[in-house]
């Protein structure tokens, strides 16, 4: 599987009736491809997924693969059969993969019974799949047994790992040689290079895409330490609802709401961090003129 680079999870837009906004989605990912991005994921943890049915889920990757950007779609569900029919639905839309997080509802389900489960929609998916590692949400590790067995499938051909463990970057190089491997904490993207991993699929990389985009492809060129302290204020902010309120000052999406039980962000002071540390405005986001929809 190709992926490198930096790979947006991107926010999902949504218009005055709570619907997927899709002029909104178009914006953002011409902003993240003016950027720089190789590729995104939709409809995953910072795209509302758990709040989107299979339904939108799969009508939001069929506009999100119109940008022509390689497309992950996130599939974060304890329900196998639905899993199943969101890999094939990602395969009839065109994505590039599936981003598969372990089934979260189950906290007391064996390492093996989650195994199978993965194993169970990397049988039937028609497209890659890329294992999810977020312990946080799920309540399950992936340890190096885990890994390994996963790595074994010859279907699954990636892993982000969110976990901010950063024993894990040699671990997962390690049981994991041949796979394509994404960071999810962006703290640790230029180490997770350097250890030989591809790249991040990254929340922060709504907002700073291009920044990014350069630490992780040069990361010699720019002083990470000049973008870690907006990353971390990024990550300190509650998502995605801060993430959708700088990207509605800054004209990208057409309004910051966000579904129930998320509060949309009504202040939205990271805007003034990330404006008064590295000077991106809506005026200089590199996005195509006429592109904005206004």
């Amino acid at each position: 599987m190709d992926m490198h680079g930096v790979w947006p999870a991107a926010v999902t837009p949504f218009d005055s009736e709570g619907a997927v906004d899709g002029p909104s989605l178009i914006r953002l990912l011409s902003f993240f491809r003016a950027s720089g991005c190789q590729g995104v994921v939709v409809a995953g943890t910072n795209g509302e997924g758990p709040s989107l049915s299979a339904v939108e889920k799969r009508d939001l990757l069929r506009l999100a693969v119109k940008s022509e950007m390689p497309c992950l779609l996130g599939i974060a569900t304890p329900s196998l059969t639905e899993a199943v029919w969101l890999a094939e639905q990602a395969g009839k839309c065109g994505a590039a993969g599936v981003l598969l997080m372990a089934p979260g509802y189950f906290r007391n389900a064996s390492a093996k019974g989650v195994v199978n489960w993965m194993l169970a929609v990397a049988d039937s998916s028609p497209v890659p799949v890329v294992a999810y590692n977020f312990p946080k949400y799920t309540g399950f590790t992936f340890d190096a047994d885990v890994v390994k067995a996963l790595a074994r499938h010859p279907n699954i051909q990636g892993f982000k790992d969110s976990s901010g463990d950063r024993a894990n970057l040699a671990m997962f190089r390690f049981m994991a040689p041949d796979a394509a491997l994404m960071v999810g904490d962006e703290t640790l993207a230029v180490e997770a290079g350097q250890a030989g991993w591809q790249g991040c699929i990254s929340g922060a990389a709504n907002l700073i895409p291009n920044w990014l985009c350069q630490c992780v492809s040069e990361p010699k060129g720019v002083s990470f330490e000049v973008v870690l302290p907006v990353v971390q204020a990024i990550r300190a902010e509650v998502q995605p609802a801060a993430n959708k309120a700088v990207l509605h000052r800054w004209g990208v999406i057409s309004r910051p709401d966000v579904r129930l039980p998320l509060l949309a962000d009504s202040e939205c002071l990271l805007a003034e961090t990330i404006e008064s540390r590295l000077g991106m405005n809506r005026n200089n986001l590199g996005i195509p003129p006429g592109e904005y929809g206004d």
